[in-house]
């Protein structure tokens, strides 16, 4: 059963744990790190940031599960539309929400959604026999 469980709503439970304060306050811009480049530029890397590699890692995951071909599929996508439509509607209507970090891992649960579709229907189409 868990392997239905819809990954991108991990990165939504951390934001949302970190925007009522369980983190800090505002976690997401918090620098991790620093790393001077050779060409004498830095390179600092946030929590946030460490939060869309996260989201990035997981929609691979989601996408290599959609290519599986199986009634509980249908089950995956679905719950990976409605981690979508839960982030949507928190950008529009909480304000802890309204961030570009929040946005991105909108915008990648979109992204899954849509890959995801998008995937399960070639990988179908190919299980189909014409006669």
């Amino acid at each position: 059963m868990l392997s239905h469980l819809p990954l991108m709503a991990i990165p939504l439970v951390l934001y949302n744990l970190g925007v009522i304060g369980l983190f800090g306050t505002d976690p997401w811009d918090s620098q991790l790190f620093l790393i001077t480049m050779i060409s004498g530029g830095t390179w600092a890397m946030t929590l946030g940031d460490l939060l869309l590699v996260l989201a990035l890692i997981l929609m691979f995951v989601e996408i290599m599960k959609s290519t599986r071909t199986s009634n509980a599929s249908l089950v995956d996508h679905m719950l990976s539309t409605g981690v979508f439509i839960i982030f949507l509607v928190e950008f529009l209507l909480v304000a802890g929400a309204a961030s570009s970090i929040f946005f991105l891992l909108m915008l990648i649960a979109l992204l899954d959604v849509l890959a995801g579709f998008s995937v399960s229907l070639r990988a179908a189409s190919r299980d189909v026999n014409l006669r």
